[in-house]
């Protein structure tokens, strides 16, 4: 009864720079992320045998309560005007296409308002029984592996071919930390990609001592006040150095795991009687072979 979430934006994200954008529709349109994106969810539903899925989509990509906290949180993404979130010409007009599509094949999509897509599957994870597996190429989402609930993420970095699985065992190979203190680990590193300055003066380095010898943030403050013997004098000041910024840390870092999610049937979608809404937008839009991948992946 494996559940699989699929970071959606992560996946069109990927899709685009992905694959060529020469790929068009037949009015010009472009269309390589949504080809892309079923590409790799066909793939992904073949790979795993999902008996559930849900799409999760953003539904604010800088919630309001993450700003209050830290104005720069992803402000390094803005645009210059200040408006959004800045996003490829050529994709932009992909994305409704693509949810339109989702919905005639009823995959389930969840977006919650001043939440992001990873508080969402943050919350889907710890709702719903496993086996979870985490679809994005986003190593935040490392916090939420759990061997004992069997949630694991499909890291998507190197490629869908040559995907990482990502469970605790992963994670305390790949930064020589326990494995589940990737989250504690981070809020000392910090995450460029989203504007997180981390603790300044402390790269993975120190990051991963403090991850290997305090379980959260308020004991690697009192370790630094006691002068713990884990701690050097210099990595010691830097954490008191950053106090106010880990008060805030957590919130920032941490998913939310408590998002009002909607009720809605996450079973894998039955085929329906009629498929010519989904074969319409196929042949307006050029999507050719992508289309039937999913449909064949869904076992229509």
């Amino acid at each position: 009864m494996t559940l699989m979430l699929l970071d959606s934006a992560s996946l069109w994200y990927r899709a685009y720079y992905g694959m060529p954008d020469t790929m068009l529709a037949p009015d010009g349109t472009p269309v390589n992320a949504i080809r892309g994106y079923l590409d790799m969810t066909a793939r992904l539903i073949t790979m795993y045998s999902p008996k559930r899925i849900v799409a999760c989509i953003e539904g604010d990509w800088r919630p309001s309560w993450r700003v209050e906290l830290f104005p720069d949180y992803k402000a390094n993404r803005l645009e210059e005007d200040g408006e959004g979130e800045e996003e490829p010409d050529l994709l932009t007009p992909q994305i409704p296409i693509l949810l339109d599509l989702l919905d005639e094949f009823g995959i389930p999509m969840v977006g919650v308002d001043d939440y992001e897509a990873d508080d969402v599957m943050a919350t889907f994870a710890v709702k719903e029984k496993g086996p979870i597996r985490i679809v994005t190429g986003d190593r935040d989402l490392f916090q939420l592996v759990d061997d004992k609930r069997d949630v694991k993420v499909v890291y998507l970095a190197k490629g869908l071919s040559q995907h990482d699985l990502v469970d605790t065992a992963w994670v305390a190979r790949k930064y020589a930390i326990p494995g589940d203190r990737y989250a504690l680990f981070a809020m000392f590193r910090g995450d460029p990609s989203d504007g997180l300055p981390g603790v300044r003066g402390i790269g993975e380095k120190g990051a991963a001592l403090i991850a290997n010898h305090f379980a959260d943030v308020d004991e690697a403050l009192q370790g630094a006040h006691d002068a713990h013997e884990a701690l050097t004098p210099a990595l010691a000041k830097k954490i008191i150095a950053g106090t106010d910024y880990l008060k805030i840390a957590p919130t920032l870092v941490n998913c939310a795991k408590d998002v009002a999610l909607p009720t809605l049937d996450i079973a894998m979608p039955k085929a329906p009687a009629d498929l010519s809404k989904i074969y319409e937008i196929k042949e307006r839009y050029g999507l050719g072979a992508s289309v039937d991948r999913l449909i064949a992946a869904l076992k229509w």
